[in-house]
């Protein structure tokens, strides 16, 4: 199921990426720890009163510039409108309501979307005569916040929620395998589609960003029922937009939020580039069961060791995703095609793997037995126990005298234990540590 989606928008400096952090919190700081995982993230996700939602945050919006990078900003924030099914458009009580808001403001009418205005930089009540100059934009009461001191959060999500849609069940039973299709423009994510159908059924072309909205293709095979969603490329409205490669992330998630197995497609042909991390990196931190599709091996020029090399090239850019099997295929051949399935039934199984307490508790006692926990100012960490919370992806709580002396070397150590009793192939495993109370 798709959350609904939440835009945060405006001028440069307004704010936008405070209140972006503030309403995420800790959420995405789970992954913080690990290596490589990129750290300009764009997309997030919240709940608020029950209700959870992605959010966008976008660059600051020049209507006039035109240099590239502005340009690109321009470019960033359309998509997240276009994406959005809630904007909160943020403005600066200090600066005051200025022809660049304006101008944003007309865009978002354009947009026919319900917007929320954020007046931000209210850092206290002598500033709220400031805020009525922005009822002038058009779209209702503007709302006081400060995200520098976190006032007025809760009256701004309040508001933006209240306008959000109600999550749609996607209608496919629980033994159905949903399958996003993740990558770059023009890694082959529709000819892969079109080989595992065995016809064609979805648009492929060499120009990048053919496919125009996310895809569902059921099917079945040996048994086992199956739904692609192959991720959306660029729409194109009028003109080509050119660097398109770096807001593919924004269709990819939404594909990736619904998924139980992300097939992270890499071209074999060209190689790995930055943009395939931060692709990946979001089916990482959505907690998906991942597999790295090489495709467009038919191409490369191999010898007995050119696969071992690939493979290697692959831990070493996507340290964060070292439990990810990898395939290597041609879309284009079918070369290799067979092997893909039994490896997506593999993995969605070890997503949804549970452990008993008392297997789970005997590997950490036998780890921490070989390795104890070293100490820190005369203190050491003691785990008294652990216990499954949740599946898909596996989460693991371990009970111990102090959280803070829980090294993230020390947890790294123990995920590997777990991995080599359990398997937990291609799925991430997430693992908190809570102080064991009285009552526990």
């Amino acid at each position: 199921m798709a959350r609904p989606v939440i835009a945060i928008v405006g001028r440069p400096n307004v704010g936008k990426s405070t209140i972006f952090n503030r309403v995420i919190g800790d959420r995405l700081a789970i992954v913080e720890d690990k290596p490589g995982v990129t750290r300009d993230r764009l997309y997030g996700t919240g709940e608020w009163n029950g209700k959870p939602f992605s959010i966008i945050d976008t660059g600051g919006i020049e209507i006039d510039g035109e240099d590239e990078i502005m340009k690109s900003v321009r470019m960033q924030a359309e998509l997240a409108v276009e994406e959005a099914d809630v904007i909160i458009f943020m403005v600066d009580a200090k600066i005051g309501l200025t022809h660049a808001d304006d101008e944003v403001a007309q865009m978002l009418f354009r947009s026919r979307k319900p917007v929320v205005v954020a007046v931000n930089k209210v850092d206290n009540e002598n500033r709220m005569d400031e805020v009525y100059e922005f009822y002038g934009l058009g779209f209702g009461q503007p709302i006081p916040i400060s995200g520098s001191h976190g006032l007025g959060i809760g009256d701004l999500l309040d508001a933006a929620t209240e306008l959000l849609p109600d999550i749609e069940d996607d209608g496919y039973d629980d033994d159905v395998i949903r399958v996003a299709l993740i990558g770059r423009p023009n890694v082959g994510k529709s000819s892969l589609v079109n080989a595992l159908l065995g016809e064609d059924r979805v648009i492929v072309s060499n120009v990048a960003g053919t496919t125009r909205d996310a895809i569902d293709t059921p099917f079945e095979h040996d048994g086992q029922r199956y739904v692609l969603i192959d991720t959306a490329g660029m729409r194109k409205r009028g003109k080509v937009y050119e660097s398109t490669e770096k807001y593919s992330v924004m269709r990819a998630m939404k594909a990736i939020e619904r998924a139980d197995v992300v097939l992270v497609l890499i071209n074999g042909e060209e190689g790995i580039i930055e943009q395939d991390k931060h692709i990946a990196g979001y089916a990482h931190e959505a907690g998906k069961a991942s597999i790295f599709v090489v495709n467009k091996w038919d191409v490369v020029e191999k010898d007995d060791k050119t696969m071992q090399q690939f493979t290697q090239k692959i831990r070493d850019h996507f340290l964060f995703m070292t439990y990810a099997p990898v395939v290597y295929l041609s879309a284009l051949t079918k070369q290799r095609l067979h092997k893909l399935l039994p490896v997506v039934n593999h993995v969605s199984e070890q997503h949804a793997m549970r452990i008993q307490t008392h297997l789970l508790n005997d590997v950490i006692s036998d780890a921490v037995a070989i390795n104890p926990p070293p100490s820190d100012k005369g203190k050491r960490l003691r785990i008294n126990y652990v216990t499954q919370v949740a599946t898909k992806p596996p989460t693991i709580v371990c009970f111990v005298n102090d959280p803070e002396l829980m090294h993230f070397s020390y947890e790294r150590y123990l995920e590997n234990k777990i991995r080599a009793a359990f398997d937990f192939e291609g799925t991430p495993l997430r693992i908190f540590t809570r102080r064991k109370s009285d009552e526990d």
